[in-house]
């Protein structure tokens, strides 16, 4: 902006919609900026600003409905078009007079380029706000104690026996692989999370994740030993075959830190044979190589019978020395198949398929050698990230991030503003601009109106629109998500890039209550056709065990257990895992959205 311009103060005047709309017909747009004795001339040039909205100097290019503008005259500055007839002068006087607003300093709204913000700030000493914010710190509390004892891995035991031959825990093995200081976005930490009766597999027995290797964004994938030897239970593969999907829809390299012993045997058959089984890993590795996605993989323990393919199929792998293993079967299958007696390390260590079998690419002296080669590794990939997007600076929050606390309770019957819409969907789409959902939906509403209204065909709309939509879509369940509210807010269904729960959140396909009534409705009307009654106590017997199983079934902890998400985050990280999810899904390009046949 021109210096001239930058110098204009704001005062007490503004010039009406009428008066300013016949000066810009007159001579129309593209006036310039002028100088003369004791006599500043400016013309917005086809944009309007209402009164009050200026900080400093106007913005000729802003517009909004109220098509007013500030005069500003001074002794030295007045603002007048170049030429105006005598009718035009008449109507600038007529126009000017005295305006009581008072001018506030600082930023505002509609200021230039910045974006608009909404006009509505928490209350933090109403009663509500205080309420909301004790319960969800209750909540935080509870979160932070439950992931501290996950970040354990392993009992006692198992962890000093792990270290005892010269290993890094798996996590210490994430922490030296990605760059210092840079976040690891963990991944369905609660994964496996009192799932199986009387025995405990903490995050599944593997940690997956996004971290940043060399500068490239990974998707990390490392057995946690500690945890049943790092073999393979049902939901251990479900997170592995998860991580992989990431790293597909994404595009992000994958490296493999190894050290499991392969199947969970007694679990064999919720294991091996199905589509979405162990066999599926290898599948996934072999078509993201064929993609140009880089497959590493690092033996830094055992890797038996079928877990021997994760090295085998990857681009390059990396074996450690004395530690790493790689056999189809391990000594003991060996002696009961052939009678030969041999050791691990004589069967699969590294030496053997270093200098003989080939194998292996890297020989490893021990895990820190190991890690420092992966990040050779990816530095020699000549990665260069290719955004379909324009990306702006990051610029703060407006308030505190805690405040989210009050905001959003326990209470999900207390509702708070979240604006959605089938049309907002498609122009993101066709501006590929990533859509973020946060979901407190209750459902579409139901009804003899409603139905009328064509509720259906409008909740089709919306679950169409979030169907086809290409853009990365990241969910934040931050409430309730009950029924076709969770297919429309991209529920799980509709694969989100990535979705994240807050640790007030519920999922069901109804509320408790509700399902006991109408179950208690069905029971009740099946009694009448047979002529018995359906007394108050059979209907509270009914009644209660189905509320006690909803309110188990849609606790975010029975979720996250089952990879029903991404994990559970605290409010106050929102910012950060968004900002991390957001920077790894715009390494993919961006494809075109083709919309189906919607019914208006």
């Amino acid at each position: 902006m021109r210096q001239d311009l930058a110098e204009l103060r704001p005062c007490p005047y503004w010039l009406s919609s009428g008066a300013w709309c016949a000066a810009t017909t007159y001579y129309g747009r593209g006036a310039q900026t002028r100088a003369t004795a004791g006599l500043r001339i400016w013309e917005v040039s086809g944009g309007l600003r209402p009164a009050g909205e200026w900080s400093g100097a106007p913005n000729p290019g802003s517009r909004t409905g109220k098509n007013q503008l500030r005069a500003c005259p001074t002794p030295s500055l007045v603002l007048v078009p170049r030429c105006l007839p005598a009718v035009m002068w008449a109507a600038l006087r007529l126009a000017l007079r005295p305006c009581n607003r008072t001018f506030v300093p600082g930023p505002r709204a509609y200021h230039g380029d910045s974006v608009a913000t909404l006009g509505t700030q928490p209350d933090s000493g109403s009663a509500i706000y205080q309420e909301n914010y004790e319960q969800m710190k209750a909540l935080v509390n509870q979160l932070r104690e439950r992931a501290q004892k996950i970040r354990l891995g392993g009992n006692e035991k198992a962890r000093e026996l792990h270290k005892s031959r010269g290993k890094l825990l798996a996590r210490e093995r994430v922490d030296n692989l990605i760059d210092p200081g840079s976040p690891f976005l963990e991944l369905s930490q609660f994964a496996g999370y009192q799932l199986y009766v009387n025995e405990e597999v903490p995050a599944g027995g593997i940690i997956t994740g996004i971290g940043r290797v060399s500068g490239v964004e990974c998707v990390i994938v490392a057995n946690d030993a500690t945890v049943k030897g790092g073999t393979y239970y049902p939901v251990t593969v479900k997170k592995h075959l998860r991580a992989q999907e990431i790293a597909m829809q994404n595009r992000l390299p994958c490296i493999y830190l190894v050290d499991s012993g392969g199947a969970n045997l007694p679990r064999q058959a919720e294991i091996f044979p199905d589509r979405d089984h162990f066999g599926r890993i290898f599948y996934n590795q072999a078509i993201m190589s064929s993609q140009n996605i880089a497959q590493i993989a690092v033996v830094m323990g055992s890797c038996t019978a079928g877990g021997a393919y994760v090295p085998a199929m990857a681009d390059e792998n990396i074996i450690v020395r004395k530690q790493g293993t790689i056999f189809l079967a391990g000594p003991p299958l060996v002696k009961a198949a052939t009678g030969e007696e041999v050791s691990a390390e004589d069967l699969g260590g590294a030496d053997l398929h270093c200098r003989k079998s080939g194998v292996s690419d890297y020989y490893a002296l021990d895990d820190h050698h190991a890690l420092h080669l992966t990040r050779v590794i990816v530095r020699n990939q000549n990665y260069q990230k290719k955004l379909d997007v324009t990306v702006e600076p990051s610029e703060d929050p407006l308030f505190p991030a805690d405040e989210l606390y009050g905001i959003v309770g326990t209470n999900l019957k207390r509702p708070f503003d979240i604006r959605e819409g089938a049309h907002f969907i498609q122009i993101c789409c066709q501006r590929n601009i990533p859509l973020l959902f946060l979901q407190n939906i209750t459902g579409f509403m139901v009804g003899r109106e409603y139905e009328a209204e064509g509720i259906a065909k409008d909740g089709a709309k919306m679950v169409a629109a979030v169907a086809c939509a290409k853009v990365p879509k990241i969910t934040i369940i931050i409430g309730g998500s009950y029924g076709a509210g969770n297919y429309g807010m991209c529920g799980r269904a509709y694969s989100p890039r990535f979705l994240y729960l807050w640790p007030n959140a519920r999922i069901s396909v109804m509320g408790g209550e509700q399902a006991a009534n109408v179950l208690a409705t069905v029971a009740k009307d099946q009694r009448a056709r047979e002529g018995k009654k359906f007394s108050s106590a059979d209907e509270a017997a009914l009644k209660e065990p189905i509320i006690k199983r909803f309110e188990e079934e849609g606790d975010p902890y029975y979720s996250s257990a089952r990879l029903w998400d991404d994990g559970i985050i605290d409010p106050v990280d929102t910012r950060l895992v968004l900002g991390l999810s957001l920077s790894a899904a715009l390494n993919a390009p961006i494809p075109k959205t083709d919309f189906g046949i919607l019914r208006m």
